[in-house]
């Protein structure tokens, strides 16, 4: 195997900046905050940070709608902000990659105000304008992700425009030259500031069916919009995604794009240190042969269950390395800024907290680069607003003036949008039992409503020196897999094929061996793994008390939920 790359055996941690640390006191987190809990970072052992948009914005989606390219949102600071935290990142041996939206802009963009300007404008062709159907209506049926028609008509010039987004998201005509041109400059501007790479926005959704080929489905729009939810069983989840693909096939995975991909790799290896590509994609042809396009790509497929369980695991697991190009590296993750929280998503309920570590150790043993969302660490769960007012997420405020359309009592309707609100899992981090969770100082209104467990010992400063807490698991299993080379880039082999409740397998690299194993009962159970030659087990991780330092793989006795992790050695 080739030597292992930093961004193979790195821990990448997602940072939501306005949720993160909010250093100047107005309720929204910024670069002072983040700045100021590098060392929390460094300390928790996290190598990469990934940060969603820091960009200038209207925030009709959160800074997924981007008015410059070049700047910082002033709510989080300034270009000189930024900088003395990217340096101090780097300070502390952590690299960070931006969010990198090339799909569309914000409507309030330079660009696009000057395309919508005339029908002669220079920039016309930079966005996708369509004449209206014979009946004056949008050009086709396509649908909007967030809800909607994808078209709206611009009455200044008479002619509709393509979002697969927000109607506030014009899409941008990437068939055109100029605006390739310029999208690239964007990225060599901050490689050239000294960015480790980019987490590439919504990849799949960059070109579309020039033919413009209406869709043929039926999916409802309510139904639609939950496609975050991991609650459905995986039959649901087949079906569902079925339709949801159909819905959207001639606006998405359209020829031109992997071409694209590779265009943009090439691009981005012209810089040294190994800058980093990963995508918000699923499809394993995102790999390109392996070398050529993206480095990472989230295995999303496995978080679309509503348990975690062996037998999902395994078979996630062998169908997504299988299918895998030589040389490339899988990227595990188990939420987001747009998906609720693991420790709500995955948990039954009575065992929370031990599945809560389970499924961390799950995360952080299986080959591959893992993706953490902040807040995971700490415990931090969904919290669902109860008052419209309050949500921030647009797609929420759809869904629920839709069902009050529909009829559905507003109750029902705003627990239904809260429910699939991506507000759930984007609250303020929490950083002590104070006031605003420690975010922001008291008196300030946060940007969203905290969580009102952090007085239940969901805050760093409540978990910080109790050796006990979920806190400082992650701490001592990121500082295990740190110092293991066979978990860090090592070939991955699963073990017990049949078993329902333990997940079991090796991992391996030249210099070192060791044995996964994860009781998913809240019995204790006990199982033969018997290596060949014979071997002895010794203890390198476990999230539960053992008599002996060394183990017998032939008879391994795991406790409720426990986490084990073994070096292989001779017998």
């Amino acid at each position: 195997m080739r030597s292992s790359r930093w961004w193979q055996s790195a821990v990448f941690y997602q940072i939501y900046p306005r949720s993160f640390a909010d250093g100047n006191g107005d309720g929204i987190g910024d670069f002072l905050g983040l700045i100021d809990k590098l060392d929390y970072l460094r300390d928790l052992g996290v190598q990469a940070l990934w940060l969603s948009p820091h960009y200038p914005s209207p925030n009709v989606d959160v800074g997924y709608d981007i008015s410059d390219y070049l700047g910082v949102a002033p709510e989080y600071g300034t270009l000189a902000d930024f900088r003395r935290f990217l340096d101090g990142a780097h300070g502390r041996g952590i690299r960070v990659l931006i969010d990198l939206v090339l799909n569309h802009t914000s409507d309030a963009h330079p660009w696009f105000q000057q395309s919508r300007s005339s029908r002669e404008n220079p920039k016309r062709d930079w966005y996708v304008w369509r004449d209206p159907a014979p009946d004056g209506g949008p050009p086709n049926n396509w649908r909007s992700r967030f809800g909607g028609p994808a078209w709206t008509l611009d009455e200044t010039t008479g002619q509709y425009y393509y979002h697969f987004f927000f109607k506030e998201q014009p899409d941008l005509n990437w068939r055109h030259p100029e605006v390739k041109r310029a999208m690239w400059e964007v990225a060599r501007f901050w490689l050239d500031l000294g960015v480790d790479g980019f987490r590439l926005d919504a990849v799949s959704t960059i070109f579309e069916d020039p033919s413009l080929t209406p869709h043929q489905s039926s999916l409802p729009e309510a139904e639609m919009l939950t496609e975050g939810r991991t609650n459905r069983s995986p039959e649901e989840t087949q079906a569902f995604r079925q339709q949801f693909e159909l819905l959207f096939r001639h606006q998405t995975h359209q020829p031109g794009l992997h071409e694209l991909m590779k265009e943009l790799r090439a691009l981005v290896d012209e810089y040294p240190g190994e800058r980093v590509l990963i995508g918000e994609c699923h499809k394993i042809e995102f790999y390109g042969n392996g070398d050529d396009e993206l480095h990472l790509v989230f295995n999303f497929p496995l978080m679309r269950t509503r348990r975690l369980t062996p037998a999902w695991i395994r078979a996630n697991q062998a169908e997504r390395l299988a299918a895998m190009p030589p040389g490339a590296w899988p990227c595990n993750t188990l939420g987001n800024h747009d998906v609720g929280r693991m420790k709500t998503s995955y948990g039954d309920g009575v065992h929370d907290d031990d599945l809560a570590r389970l499924h961390a150790a799950m995360l952080l043993t299986l080959k591959g680069t893992p993706v953490l969302y902040h807040g995971e660490e700490i415990g931090m769960t969904d919290w669902l607003l109860d008052r419209v007012e309050d949500l921030r997420d647009r797609q929420a405020v759809h869904m629920y003036r839709l069902l009050i359309r529909e009829g559905v009592p507003e109750r029902e309707a705003m627990r239904r949008a809260a429910e699939m609100s991506r507000d759930r899992c984007r609250t303020p981090f929490q950083w002590a039992n104070a006031a605003n969770a420690g975010f922001s100082p008291a008196g300030a209104t946060t940007w969203l409503p905290v969580n009102p467990n952090y007085a239940q010992g969901v805050n760093v400063a409540d978990q910080q020196n109790d050796p006990r807490s979920l806190l400082n698991f992650y701490r001592r299993l990121i500082a295990a897999r740190q110092a293991s080379p066979a978990l860090r880039e090592g070939d991955y082999t699963p073990l017990l094929p049949n078993d329902d409740h333990c997940l079991a397998f090796l991992r391996a690299s030249p210099e070192q061996r060791c044995l996964v194993a994860l009781n998913f009962s809240a019995e204790s159970l006990t199982r033969n793994v018997a290596l060949a030659p014979p071997a002895r087990l010794r203890t390198v991780f476990t999230s539960h008390q053992r008599r002996a330092a060394d183990e017998d793989p032939g008879h391994l006795t795991l406790a409720p939920f426990e986490a084990y992790i073994g070096e292989i050695q001779p017998s």
